[in-house]
C-alpha cells in the first residue's frame, strides 16, 4: 500500500489534513465497498493512532461514516432526496430508489383534537384519529410522523394496517378520501436526547421538521408533524432559466 504524504510543516494539524483527504476520497466513491480500519489508515498515512482516531471521530460526528461494534466502519448511505414541488412522501421516495420501507406504529387511537383543532377547523374537544409512526427505510429509522385526522371523516383508518405504505393510501381504501393538495412548512431544528436516540441521529446533526395541512378539495383531512433525520433526507429545488 502506497503512503499518502501529509505536510508536517503545515500549520494545519495532521488530523485536519487527514480529515480533508478522507472527505475527498469518500466523495469520489473510493470507499463504497469498504472503509479502511484505523490501523490501515495509520500505516497508509504514516501518522499516529490518535491522529487517525480524531479524524475518524469527526467523520462519524458529521454523519459521513458509521461505526458499529462488531460490524466495523462503513460510509454512510447517501441521503434520500425529494423535489420541493410535491408533498413529502417517504414511501414513494424509498420505492423509487428500490429500497424497502416500513413503519412501527406507536399510536393509533381516538383523542380530542386539542392543538390540531384550529388547522382542521374543529372544536378542541372534537374527536380525531391520532397516528404516530416511526418510519424506517431498510432497518434504519428515518422519521417520526404524528398525524391528526378528523374522526368524522377518517375513523376507518383505525382498522388499517399502517406498517407499510402511505397513510394516504389507507385514507383512500378505508375512507374513500383522496388528498388533492395542501401546504407544508419545512425548518431545521435540534431535538431532545430521547428523540435523537430513537432516530439514531448522529451527534451534531439537526432534523428537518415538516408541518403539513393536507386537503381533500378544500376540506382539511390531516394535520401532520414530521421529524426527519437531516443526515438522511434532503429536499431538492429545480428551476429553469427565465
Amino acid at each position: 500500500m502506497s503512503r499518502v504524504v501529509l505536510d508536517r510543516r503545515s500549520p494545519l494539524p495532521l488530523w485536519a489534513q487527514l480529515l480533508a483527504d478522507l472527505r475527498m476520497r469518500v466523495a469520489a466513491g473510493e470507499f463504497a465497498e469498504r472503509f479502511p480500519t484505523d490501523e490501515e489508515l495509520r500505516v497508509e498515512y504514516g501518522v499516529s493512532r490518535q491522529t487517525v482516531r480524531e479524524a475518524a471521530r469527526r467523520l462519524q460526528g458529521d454523519g459521513v461514516i458509521v461505526r458499529e461494534r462488531g460490524r466495523g466502519t462503513a460510509v454512510a448511505a447517501a441521503p434520500l432526496e425529494q423535489p420541493l414541488n410535491t408533498l413529502y412522501n417517504l414511501a414513494s421516495t424509498a420505492q423509487d430508489r428500490g429500497l424497502s420501507e416500513h413503519s412501527q406504529v406507536l399510536a393509533l387511537e381516538l383523542v380530542p383534537a386539542g392543538e390540531a383543532a384550529s388547522a382542521l377547523e374543529l372544536a378542541p374537544g372534537d374527536e380525531v384519529v391520532y397516528v404516530e409512526r416511526l418510519r424506517f427505510v431498510g432497518d434504519e429509522p428515518l422519521s417520526l410522523i404524528r398525524s391528526w385526522l378528523p374522526a368524522s371523516r377518517a375513523r376507518g383508518v383505525l382498522g388499517a394496517d399502517l406498517r407499510t405504505g402511505s397513510l394516504y393510501d389507507a385514507l383512500v381504501s378505508c375512507c374513500g378520501i383522496r388528498v388533492t393538495g395542501g401546504w407544508e412548512r419545512i425548518q431545521p431544528e435540534l431535538v431532545s436526547p430521547d428523540l435523537r436516540q430513537l432516530l439514531k441521529l448522529p451527534a451534531r446533526r439537526a432534523v428537518l421538521v415538516v408541518e403539513r395541512l393536507a386537503l381533500a378539495g378544500s376540506v382539511p383531512v390531516e394535520w401532520r408533524y414530521s421529524v426527519i433525520r437531516g443526515d438522511r433526507y434532503a429536499f431538492r429545488a429545480e428551476w429553469s432559466p427565465a
